[in-house]
């Protein structure tokens, strides 16, 4: 977990790049705030991935649909880097604007310690990737922003993923398309977004496995098929995101409690975490050594 005295760092981004060129894919689950960040770390992921549509939710209660500005983004960015030890990637949607904004997206990404960001090619505003009603830019702009980003990192092994909402807006064969330009105009990884079948999965990877290393998103309850990761590494997917199941089981968590003490005045305190046991979990004893080390 991340430490209060913020030790330097070897570079976050030559630490995933390592991770992704392992024999298996990549599992980073999604993490909306510093505390979820922390769960994951500590089940043992190699890695956290920053959901947008989850930032969103907790951050003001709406939906994914690009209300957030991009200092927001950065600001929890930022706030779940300082709270663990593992490569952090982080959602950036568009971009928030044209070529010339990413250039400060991806400089203030890198300021608060990404690993790896992720831009899209939708039009602002932008639209959770499995929500209806999204609509793309044109592969040239998609092309001039993606050359941005890359000329923009200070440090060249901060990772740039580029994503493709193409497949629900006009068709697979497009999506394929853009990513072998997104792959030529710089981009480390390529994401092509929702596809709803195992047969376009298949040819995603297929066309594009040999061109850049690739993102399965494995979003639950989304329009992609939720395939056995077995499948998923045997197709040759590097990197694999599972952005809103931490988000979703607070949720649930939070509702069964709330209900239990509306309707009998009194929370339901099994299965939840002892006091200690939570202060623990965010990081107590290293306050109180510190204390201790200071105290003067």
């Amino acid at each position: 977990m991340g430490d209060l005295l913020g030790h330097r760092r070897p570079s976050p981004g030559a630490a995933l790049r390592a991770l992704l060129a392992g024999p298996e894919p990549l599992l980073a689950p999604g993490a909306y705030d510093g505390l979820s960040a922390r769960l994951v770390e500590q089940a043992g992921f190699d890695a956290v991935y920053m959901t947008g549509f989850g930032t969103t939710a907790s951050l003001i209660g709406r939906p994914d649909v690009g209300l957030l500005t991009g200092s927001e983004m950065v600001d929890n960015a930022r706030r779940i880097v300082s709270a663990v030890d593992v490569p952090v990637i982080a959602d950036a949607d568009t971009g928030y604007g044209n070529a010339i904004n990413v250039l400060r997206t991806v400089q203030l990404f890198e300021q608060a310690g990404v690993a790896g960001l992720q831009l899209e090619d939708q039009v602002a505003p932008k639209k959770c990737g499995h929500m209806s009603g999204k609509a793309v830019i044109s592969t040239a702009e998609m092309v001039g922003k993606l050359e941005a980003a890359v000329a923009a990192r200070r440090d060249p092994d901060l990772v740039v993923i580029a994503r493709t909402d193409a497949v629900a807006v006009s068709g697979i064969e497009d999506a394929v398309a853009r990513g072998r330009a997104y792959a030529e105009a710089g981009a480390d990884v390529l994401f092509v977004e929702a596809p709803t079948s195992e047969d376009d999965i298949a040819r995603v990877a297929g066309e594009l496995a040999g061109v850049a290393p690739l993102v399965f998103n494995w979003a639950e309850g989304g329009r992609t098929p939720p395939l056995p990761l077995s499948r998923i590494a045997e197709l040759g997917f590097s990197l694999v995101i599972y952005p809103i199941g931490t988000l979703l089981a607070a949720t649930a968590g939070m509702r069964a409690l709330l209900a239990t003490l509306k309707a009998d005045g009194v929370p339901p305190l099994a299965g939840l975490p002892a006091f200690d046991e939570f202060t623990d979990l965010v990081g107590l004893p290293e306050v109180q050594q510190l204390e201790q080390r200071f105290r003067g």
